[in-house]
C-alpha cells in the first residue's frame, strides 16, 4: 500500500469584509515583525557556534513559521471574494448570517456563517464549508434542519436569522 492521500477539498473563497481586512492587517504586521526577527537571527548567528545556540535555533524556527504564513496569505488573499451584500429575503440563511438555533431539549445556540479563513468556535463563527453551515444554507426561519454531528444526528429549528453586527 502506498502513502497516497487524496488532496483536501478546496476551501471556499468567500470571506466577510472585516475578515479580509484582518488578513490584510496580519500580512502587513508579519512583514514588519519579520524584520525584527531577521535582526535577532543575525545577532544570534554572530555569537558563534550555531549548533548549540538556542536563540539562533528559536529565531530560525520563528522565521520559518512567519515565512510560511506570509506565503499562505500572499496566495490566499488574491483568491478571496469579499461578500458584504445582504440577501433579498432576510428570512433565508446565507453567508454572513447570525443564526439562532434551538435543539430538541430546548437549548439555544447562536452561530455565524463565515469564511474558512475566519471561523472561530469560541465566538460561534462556523465555516461555510462545515457540515452545520451546509445544512443551514438556504433554509428558512422556523424550518427544522437535521445535522450530522460527531455526537450523532441532531434536529435543530432555526428561531432567528440576522445580518450585520451582532446584538448583545
Amino acid at each position: 500500500m502506498g502513502r497516497y492521500r487524496p488532496p483536501l477539498p478546496a476551501k471556499s473563497p468567500y470571506i466577510t469584509a472585516a475578515g479580509y481586512a484582518r488578513l490584510e492587517l496580519e500580512a502587513r504586521d508579519l512583514w514588519v515583525r519579520r524584520r525584527d526577527v531577521v535582526q535577532a537571527l543575525s545577532a544570534a548567528a554572530a555569537e558563534g557556534d550555531r549548533s548549540e545556540n538556542a536563540e539562533y535555533i528559536y529565531r530560525k524556527k520563528q522565521l520559518r513559521e512567519m515565512d510560511y504564513r506570509i506565503r499562505y496569505l500572499q496566495k490566499r488573499l488574491p483568491d478571496l471574494k469579499v461578500v458584504d451584500s445582504r440577501p433579498v429575503d432576510p428570512e433565508l440563511v446565507f453567508f454572513g448570517a447570525w443564526i439562532t438555533l434551538e435543539d430538541e431539549t430546548g437549548g439555544e445556540c447562536i452561530y455565524r456563517i463565515v469564511g474558512a479563513d475566519e471561523f472561530d468556535p469560541a465566538k460561534g463563527w462556523i465555516s461555510v464549508d462545515s457540515p452545520v453551515a451546509r445544512a443551514l444554507l438556504k433554509r428558512r426561519l422556523d424550518e427544522e434542519v437535521a445535522v450530522e454531528t460527531p455526537r450523532g444526528r441532531r434536529r435543530l429549528v432555526i428561531t432567528a436569522i440576522r445580518y450585520g453586527a451582532p446584538t448583545g
